[in-house]
């Protein structure tokens, strides 16, 4: 039942801090929106539970090797 655990988290997150309070105009804009979303908030400033409550890119940074 674990499988699936890390995408649903992923997703219910996307949700419910980016896609319930943004609107859109057209599809580019919803590729950048979503980009920024991820790469600069999720990935690099938003910590996480299961990682010990550090970021994705600090935890690959210090667990590389």
């Amino acid at each position: 039942c674990w499988d699936n655990a890390v995408a649903e988290s992923f997703f219910r997150a996307l949700k419910t801090e980016w896609a319930y309070h943004i609107e859109l105009d057209n599809l580019e804009q919803a590729r950048r929106e979503l980009f920024e979303y991820i790469e600069v908030f999720y990935n690099n400033q938003r910590l996480h539970a299961t990682l010990d409550y550090v970021t994705p890119a600090d935890f690959e940074m210090k667990n590389v090797g």
